[in-house]
């Protein structure tokens, strides 16, 4: 299979969700596509149903798509834009922002299945860190 599952980063801040983005580079392949939806669309602070659904369909690469929200409105935006353009190929997970997008990136970088990329960032709640 040559298409991997995107993902996508929704946040408030562009800065948090950049620098995320720059993280997985270095722990995933280029092949696997990190779109940044984050903050409004004139810079600001906030979440935008525009950015995220453009970024939705940019990640997309015919594999699946994981949309990782970091909080808050971010979830309800992305869930929105969800419902109005409903894509059984792009998939709202309920994982930490930071370690899910990790499990996510490293997993999706390997070629595996939608569901694989899913299930890797939603173990990510079970991680300990001490």
């Amino acid at each position: 299979m040559s298409d991997y599952v995107g993902i996508v980063l929704v946040s408030h801040s562009a800065r948090l969700a950049g620098g995320l983005k720059e993280l997985l580079g270095e722990l995933a392949s280029d092949a696997v596509r990190v779109v940044v939806a984050a903050g409004t669309e004139e810079g600001g602070l906030g979440t935008s149903y525009d950015l995220i659904a453009r970024a939705v369909a940019e990640a997309d690469t015919g594999a699946g798509v994981v949309v990782l929200p970091d909080l808050g409105s971010s979830v309800l935006t992305a869930v929105t834009v969800l419902e109005d353009a409903p894509n059984p190929g792009a998939v709202l997970v309920d994982a930490p922002f930071v370690e899910g997008a990790v499990s996510a990136a490293v997993t999706a970088s390997t070629g595996a299945s939608l569901a694989e990329v899913v299930a890797a960032a939603e173990e990510a709640r079970a991680f300990r860190k001490l």
